[in-house]
């Protein structure tokens, strides 16, 4: 074997800071000494059962016959169980084993024809040990007779090569924590720039989604929501995450809608340095980032037809690959997926992968859109309000009963996202009066005329139990509360829409918070 060149490979590998590298240039510098038939690198992995196996992660030598690749990874023996053949047993025992002529001891050789075929005369593999861990094995076929002095040589060479590989490992877990921090403080600033609260209402349905919200939370069934653009499916996927297990851990947002088809797995699964034209270094996708929390899959009915079964598996194998890369990943990930299609319906005609569909769905849930919770709209109209006179430093400003009424009379296609921009509008064109929304919505509503909407309309619903029926009851008083201009009694009270006398819908009003 070269010394000198031995080396000068373990003076290059020294101060390495990315593992394959390290590997290509360990094996390469070997394979440059004479003689030297096929150097290769078996690190150690784990598989999905648990148990430990040799991996070939590096190989190169200088091979007689035209065909054959020295470099090629994978093959007969690129994966051996500890404890088995040579390599395994060096694997297992970490101790070393010098054969110096292979045909006196023919029975360690797995493939006698192609010893023959390529001259080789020796083979020598040292375990590579650092921090008491046994990483991996080099093996070295070798043409020459090796001695006693180029296995002791192996066995320095193998300890250097053993802390370069540790030493650029956790150079790289150094590399991508720091960009998983990157990355976390990136969405966090995101989360916080979009977040707009909590769930608000007290309406029928909200009740309910809350309720299923606190059913499915704390398991780690995978979550539906259905619901129309602007209803607040966000919303609801950052309260499941919030509840569960898993809050203490990212929930990372991908908008399936925004991503290009040709960069679906980059950015989903990751990339390494080179692997597409723009990748200058490694990237983390979001399914990794997301390990141990959640990823909430908005839109997740725009991903094509062809990338629904890379997500499928996945979904299903818990592991990928980053492109360009060779390595298997795992990541924990809950998933949390939103629609604002009719998926089971995309599903049957084809658009929409029906066992991805059903991989998704396991807990549907929808949310209800503004126009059947009208009874929240007082609520959110004033919170928005708030928050929005906070935002420009000013006094929270009065909502008029005419302008309430206004917004109850509208149907909110935007549903809540529409309202929130809505009122923030009022909120800068008010200038600290009160608001006015006759500009900014399609609908006039005059609370004096006599077609006004009836505000016992919401007693079309059944109520199924005495908690029901208060909460009907709230509504249907706190609708002719708007429509009479917030005026008990009188002609054109709310005494006298509802039939009763004053004093009882003063006892009402009270009773239910809305005087």
């Amino acid at each position: 074997m070269n010394l000198e060149a031995m080396q000068g490979v373990m003076l290059a590998i020294a101060g390495a800071q990315d593992t394959h590298p390290v590997l290509d240039q360990i094996v390469e510098g070997i394979a440059a000494c004479q003689n030297v038939a096929l150097v290769r690198i078996w690190l150690v992995q784990p598989t999905e059962t648990g148990e430990r196996v040799l991996q070939l992660a590096a190989s190169a030598g200088n091979l007689g016959q035209p065909d054959a690749d020295p470099k090629r990874l994978d093959g007969r023996f690129s994966r051996f169980a500890m404890g088995v053949c040579k390599i395994g047993k060096v694997g297992a025992e970490s101790r070393g084993i010098l054969i110096p002529d292979i045909e006196r001891d023919s029975e360690w050789i797995a493939d006698p024809a192609w010893a023959i075929s390529e001259g080789i005369r020796s083979f020598a593999a040292q375990p590579l040990i650092a921090r008491d861990e046994t990483l991996g094995v080099i093996g070295l076929f070798d043409r020459s007779e090796l001695g006693e002095a180029d296995f002791a040589w192996l066995r320095t060479f193998a300890d250097h090569a053993a802390v370069a590989i540790s030493n650029a490992r956790a150079f790289g877990e150094v590399r991508e924590l720091k960009e998983r921090l990157e990355l976390d403080n990136a969405y966090l600033r995101e989360e916080v720039k979009e977040s707009s609260g909590a769930i608000l209402g007290r309406s029928l349905a909200i009740g309910k989604l809350r309720a299923q919200i606190e059913m499915v939370a704390p398991t780690e069934a995978g979550v539906l929501i259905l619901g129309e653009s602007g209803a607040g499916k966000e919303l609801v996927a950052r309260a499941i995450h919030e509840h569960s297990r898993r809050a203490s851990r990212p929930l990372v947002r991908v908008n399936c809608g925004a991503i290009p088809g040709e960069l679906f797995e980059s950015e989903f699964f990751g990339h390494v340095q080179g692997a597409f034209t723009g990748a200058l270094r490694d990237r983390i996708g979001r399914f990794e980032l997301a390990d141990g929390g959640t990823l909430f899959l908005d839109e997740v009915g725009e991903i094509p037809l062809q990338h629904q079964a890379k997500l499928l598996r996945v979904l299903q194998e818990k592991s990928f690959e980053r492109v360009g890369d060779e390595q298997t990943r795992k990541a924990d990930v809950r998933i949390i997926a939103a629609t604002n299609r009719d998926l089971a319906t995309e599903a049957r005609e084809g658009r929409f992968r029906t066992d991805l569909y059903y991989r998704l769905g396991v807990f549907p849930i929808t949310v209800p859109p503004l126009r059947e919770r009208r009874e929240d709209l007082t609520l959110l109209a004033e919170t928005f309000a708030a928050q929005a006179a906070r935002r420009l430093g000013t006094r929270p400003p009065a909502i008029p009963p005419r302008e309430l009424a206004r917004l109850q009379a509208y149907d909110w296609p935007g549903n809540v996202r529409e309202l929130q921009h809505v009122v923030e509008r009022a909120v800068i064109l008010a200038r600290g009066s009160s608001l006015r929304f006759g500009d900014l919505i399609e609908i006039d509503v005059d609370r004096d005329r006599d077609d006004a909407p009836a505000p016992t309309s919401v007693a079309s619903e059944k109520p199924t139990s005495l908690a029901d029926l208060k909460i009907l009851e709230r509504r249907i008083i706190e609708q002719a509360y708007i429509q009479a201009g917030r005026k008990v009694s009188g002609p054109k009270g709310a005494a006298a829409i509802l039939g009763i006398p004053a004093s009882t819908l003063e006892s009402k009003l009270r009773a239910h918070g809305l005087k």
